[in-house]
């Protein structure tokens, strides 16, 4: 990029805070208006709610500001791509989305396609759209010489279904061609698209594994959204998932993703709310399996025991294994849930308040959940003295991945 197109970029700053999401959502809405065959590939429900143009509109504002420097990008650069691997993404795609995004622009800010602040804005998103094809070429490539994974999307059945709660069941996928799957990184997911017949069309969601590498099938564990009629709507894909019977078949990309356990070797803490505890379940059964002298501790939070998803398994390796040192923290106990045996505290997890023996100072922790949930932890641990670099996270949702 030219000096010029980068003093243009930037002299954009101040209109992408302002009416960022108005642009991304109207690039949206022409992108696929224009190719509606993209509507498989893209969270038609984060389209409805308004989180992807949000999301979108707070990237471009990122990378805006940070023209001169993109490479400050690079953490979100990777879990982009890995994303965007697991839904198949392919280079050709990012001309369409560059097309639209400078069309876009042109037709919010009423100014002409021959305006210098187009060609600032294609070469800036050409030098991006290159970063992110690099990138995802390295995974693709990475995932063709790993024995047993595939490009794309592969069939699978679902071999077996198992409630884990009143909201959440778990998924066994088989390949459908009876082939090998890979040794993946307890922790990463793969995106499942499914037929939704309100929609008349198929969607992909990222879901994590939420089992160690298995020889013969996927596991994931999906909490149903039912929606409640008012400000939660009800989730497509975990729906339909929730209603395909066991033998159904739906396709499933190769597992991917960088938030994984880094090192089974040093103090881990796995702290978790909701249907967050799935990649800390995989990473937990992981250590159990290499049979790691360091102890654990896995702290989760959910709202009672009716929506505490495999309860019983965490249970029963903390019994045969002393090290495993658990905490569970329900928010609205039921009448029959028992303090000391259910769960260790009612309410919210507070972890200013906890053991220190449980949140070593040495230890890498782990952070799945909701984004606000995600916050106070991460707020919690840094004011115990924990350095950011030892905190790893995963937020469910836009952004991250998930639902």
């Amino acid at each position: 990029m030219t000096p010029q197109q980068i003093d243009l970029v930037k002299a954009t700053v101040p209109v992408l805070r302002e009416n960022g999401v108005a642009l991304t959502s109207y690039f949206y809405n022409r992108m696929l208006g224009n190719n509606p065959d993209l509507k498989e590939t893209f969270n038609l429900g984060h389209q409805r709610s308004g989180a992807q143009a949000q999301a979108l509109a707070g990237a471009v504002l990122a990378y805006a500001e940070n023209i001169e420097d993109p490479s400050v990008l690079a953490p979100v650069i990777e879990l982009v791509a890995h994303k965007h691997v697991s839904l198949n993404i392919q280079a050709p795609d990012y001309n369409i989305v560059g097309e639209n995004l400078l069309h876009s622009i042109s037709e919010v800010l009423n100014i002409s396609m021959d305006d210098p602040l187009i060609d600032a804005w294609a070469a800036a998103y050409g030098q991006l759209a290159e970063v992110f094809i690099n990138t995802e070429r390295a995974i693709y490539e990475q995932h063709q010489q790993t024995q047993g994974s595939w490009l794309g999307w592969r069939n699978f059945k679902i071999a077996k279904k198992v409630v884990e709660s009143d909201e959440i069941t778990s998924f066994y996928f088989e390949p459908v061609d009876g082939g090998a799957l890979p040794k993946y990184e307890a922790g990463q997911y793969i995106s499942v698209r499914v037929f939704v017949p309100e929609l008349d069309l198929k969607q992909p969601r990222q879901y994590t594994l939420s089992t160690s590498p298995q020889q013969d099938y996927l596991r994931i564990s999906v909490k149903r959204e039912p929606g409640n009629g008012a400000d939660k709507i009800a989730g497509w894909v975990s729906n339909a998932l929730h209603q395909l019977p066991e033998g159904a078949e739906l396709e499933i990309s190769a597992p991917t993703g960088n938030f994984y356990l880094i090192d089974s070797n040093k103090r881990n803490v796995f702290i978790s709310g909701g249907v967050g505890l799935t990649p800390m379940i995989a990473m937990l059964n992981q250590l159990v399996t290499l049979d790691v002298p360091q102890p654990v501790t896995f702290i989760h939070a959910c709202r009672s025991k009716q929506v505490h998803a495999m309860k019983q398994h965490i249970q029963d390796i903390k019994a045969k294994y002393p090290r495993i040192h658990t905490f569970t923290a329900y928010e609205f106990p039921n009448t029959e849930d028992v303090l000391g045996q259910d769960y260790d505290v009612a309410g919210r997890l507070d972890l200013s308040t906890m053991d220190a023996a449980l949140l070593p100072e040495n230890a890498d922790y782990y952070l799945c959940g909701p984004m606000p949930f995600m916050a106070e932890q991460q707020k919690a641990l840094l004011a115990r003295g924990i350095k950011a670099e030892q905190i790893h996270s995963e937020a469910f949702g836009t952004g991250g991945v998930r639902h």
